[in-house]
């Protein structure tokens, strides 16, 4: 039962406003029929009972005229033989068959054969309580109605002496025949009506929820993350009208939250980046100023070893200062990023001669190709593929047998540049957040590093894209638009 609820539940507002109208249209139809039925059955009844009365009232006038030319001298035998013989005359002139009865329920004559001998006492006493001196008494013989006019015959001096019965067959077959050639058409009318009625139906529901369709797939769109636009629909009535500027109203809300979110996200994330900046710069200046605080006690040109302290003082401020402004470039890059025309490179060349500053000799570079021309700057380029490498050469510090490869291919229009590692991978909780500026996974760093490469990337209109596996190793893939 519950999983039944569930499923009403979940009928579209069009189905549900096209399958009302469609019921309404059954019931209505439904309730003409039933209701046709019985009024065809009253009207057959009020037609043989009229019919009834018709003949019950036309024997009653020619019994009358007979009264009117019988002397009045006659007692009741001699009128009984008198109205004996005159009976068949009426039946015949009337074209119908009928009893007379005496008071006591006694048959006097009849024109048809096999008639009752004696009336039932309880039709005695109902015609004798009847106001109108007249009662109808229906029967049923052998799947066939019958009804029975039972009215009482006055004397001149309006005093009862006879009682006279009407038997009166139900013929049906007229009315029955009427009855079902409007069955057969209303059949027939209904179905073609139907068929009109669901397509009809089918039309207002789209027309109905046509703009709740529109409101709905513009609810789904919306987003806190980008600028959502409004609805704008015509001809709508006044309660999508509402609903619609309802939406409009907090579209408008939150496109101001947006922005707001937005600015703030990136003036917290630029403080953010200052704080790192700072801090980095900060941890060199350190060991500088100690260094020189310890050359200045320890100074002594007299000194055999002089030369070589002169020496070893010199590289480590030297490699100090190198981090800065590793630090500094690093930063200042991100920060800017301006989008450079740079120049038609070969990047086959340009990437081996990035490769050659580092030692290690598991770095192996393939391609099948001598000659790929890229649009972008040299510089940034160099940068980009060094940036890749120290990613990979780290990833496998704690492997044996570590392994990075260079490969670039040419697919269709664009130069795909692939540097794969067996390292340790990236798991999908990082994955998401390798390319933003301040994520780092080391001890010591900014993470600007791949923040950089993206931004580079996107520069020059290209691609980049990660595909990595715990345990197993990391593919970084750059596809730049071939130049040729």
């Amino acid at each position: 039962m519950i999983k039944k609820l569930r499923i009403k539940r979940h009928f579209s507002i069009r189905f549900r406003i096209f399958l009302a109208m469609t019921f309404l249209v059954i019931i209505a139809f439904g309730g003409i029929a039933i209701l046709t039925i019985p009024q065809y059955e009253e009207q057959s009844n009020k037609y043989h009972e009229q019919r009834l009365e018709r003949k019950k009232s036309q024997l009653q006038r020619s019994i009358s005229y007979i009264f009117q030319n019988t002397p009045s001298t006659l007692n009741q035998k001699q009128l009984d033989s008198v109205f004996k013989e005159k009976i068949f005359q009426i039946a015949d002139v009337q074209n119908v068959n009928f009893n007379i009865y005496n008071l006591d329920g006694s048959l006097l004559n009849s024109t048809l054969i096999g008639a009752e001998n004696k009336i039932n006492d309880l039709v005695l006493l109902k015609l004798k309580n009847s106001e109108e001196l007249s009662i109808i008494q229906k029967t049923t013989i052998n799947n066939v109605q019958y009804r029975s006019s039972y009215s009482l015959i006055l004397d001149n001096l309006s005093n009862p002496i006879w009682i006279l019965n009407l038997p009166y067959y139900d013929d049906d077959q007229l009315n029955s025949y009427e009855l079902n050639s409007f069955i057969a058409i209303f059949g027939k009318v209904y179905f073609l009506i139907l068929i009109i009625a669901i397509i009809f139906s089918y039309l207002i529901s789209v027309y109905i929820t046509k703009s709740l369709s529109e409101i709905g797939k513009k609810i789904k769109q919306t987003r806190l993350d980008k600028t959502n636009t409004k609805i704008q629909i015509k001809a709508r009535s006044k309660e999508v009208n509402i609903l619609v500027e309802s939406y409009n109203k907090m579209v408008e809300m939150l496109n101001d939250s947006v922005k707001k979110l937005s600015k703030s996200n990136k003036e917290q994330a630029w403080r953010e980046m200052a704080k790192q900046v700072a801090h980095e710069i900060k941890n060199p200046l350190t060991p500088m100023r100690l260094s020189i605080q310890s050359f200045q006690r320890n100074f002594d040109k007299n000194d055999s070893k002089f030369k070589s302290r002169l020496d070893e003082f010199s590289k480590t401020l030297i490699q100090q200062i190198d981090t800065m402004s590793t630090i500094a470039s690093a930063f200042s890059n991100f920060a800017e990023m301006p989008a450079q025309q740079g120049e038609k490179i070969n990047i086959i060349e340009t990437t081996k001669l990035a490769l050659k500053i580092f030692k290690e000799n598991y770095i192996v570079f393939s391609s099948e190709f001598k000659d790929l021309q890229v649009r972008i700057d040299r510089t940034q380029m160099v940068r980009i593929i060094t940036n890749l490498i120290k990613n990979a050469l780290e990833a496998c510090e704690l492997i044996k047998e570590p392994k990075v490869q260079v490969i670039i291919e040419k697919k269709k229009k664009e130069v795909l540049i692939s540097v794969i590692d067996n390292g340790e991978g990236i798991s999908k909780e990082l994955k998401n957040k390798i390319f933003e500026p301040k994520f780092t996974t080391k001890t010591s760093g900014m993470g600007l590093g791949l923040g950089m490469v993206k931004n580079l990337v996107d520069s020059y209109d290209g691609r980049i894209s990660v595909r990595s596996k715990i345990d197993s190793g990391t593919t970084f893939s750059i596809a730049f638009p071939l130049n040729d």
